[in-house]
């Protein structure tokens, strides 16, 4: 098999947009999944399913990858789907930087190289701030942060930067991903369809956002276009308030935005995690306005419209 595509994280809510569309146009697609019989049922018509255990790369994950046209890493363990405990830590950590690191050895071991290596980051990269006010414009040239997420995105791409010579990385430095099936969006939609929504913490802190159409149509662009490489923040141009981003949600679905979540309520729920749930950066997509990129939904109210429309 050549010319393929190996997708890792394939049945998360990027990785499983991205895989249909590619098997609908007709791609060979290897999907890398911890269950391959269940991936096989959530992203059908993949040219073969393999197994992912980000601790143990074996000659299977070789075989596959020999000849890819692009190996796009998506896999880790959700960071805020939980509370934060020492053990969850260390398994969001492990998840990215040790996964990275088998990844990245079995494409050392191809025989034909992978043309290119699309890894997932993320603006945590960046570190946080609790007031939008507070934070600069950050595009892929500001400084790395110093917090446990930055440490991460860190570790994370450090491991994605052994790819042999000649294998062309992309590092997606993704922001907020809206999406109706899973992510912030989702969690937010329940609270306020009963009149019970509002901003989550202070309220001040940055959402750097981008409409999950425009993530799968810019990892689809950095396969196909050599002048994607190195970082890429992934994220619409206007990053908001999380004030802004309640206030635009309760718009579009026509409900009130005033009951706010506070941070204590945080605390009790994630743990050390509500720190994180409650900060942000104001990142930019310096490297996509560079290149001329046009986005399907650069207004969030619009974005915010069309998913709640179409239940994306």
């Amino acid at each position: 098999m050549e010319d393929h595509i190996v997708i890792t994280g394939a049945t998360g809510v990027i990785g499983s947009e991205l895989a249909h569309q590619l098997i609908a146009e007709g791609e060979q697609v290897v999907v890398f999944s911890r269950s391959p019989n269940s991936a096989s049922s959530k992203v059908p018509g993949a040219a073969a399913y393999a197994a992912w255990n980000y601790d143990n790369s074996d000659g299977e994950w070789t075989r596959y990858i020999s000849g890819a046209k692009a190996v796009i890493h998506l896999a880790g363990k959700p960071l805020l789907d939980t509370r934060w405990t020492e053990e969850h830590k260390v398994e969001c950590y492990n998840s990215r930087v040790v996964g990275t690191k088998n990844l990245v050895k079995a494409i050392q071991g191809a025989d034909i190289k992978p043309k290119s290596l699309i890894s997932a980051s993320a603006i945590g990269y960046y570190g946080s701030y609790e007031n939008c006010g507070d934070s600069p414009d950050l595009d892929e040239a500001a400084a790395e942060g110093e917090d446990f997420l930055a440490k991460i995105c860190i570790d994370w791409e450090k491991e994605a930067e052994n790819v042999p010579e000649g294998v062309r990385l992309v590092l997606l430095r993704t922001g907020i991903v809206l999406s109706t099936k899973g992510g912030m969006l989702q969690q937010m939609l329940l609270p306020f369809n009963l009149f019970l929504g509002g901003p989550v913490g202070s309220g001040k802190q940055c959402i750097s956002w981008i409409h999950v159409d425009d993530e799968v149509a810019i990892i689809r662009k950095a396969v196909e276009e050599s002048s994607y490489k190195g970082p890429i923040n992934l994220v619409a141009p206007h990053p908001v308030s999380m004030k802004e981003f309640a206030g635009d949600l309760g718009s579009v679905l026509s409900r009130p935005s005033l009951i706010p979540v506070p941070k204590f309520a945080l605390q009790i729920l994630m743990g050390e995690g509500a720190e994180y749930a409650s900060k942000g950066g104001k990142v930019v997509p310096g490297f996509l306005k560079e290149q001329n990129y046009r986005f399907t939904h650069p207004s969030l109210r619009e974005a915010l419209a069309d998913l709640v429309e179409h239940n994306k």
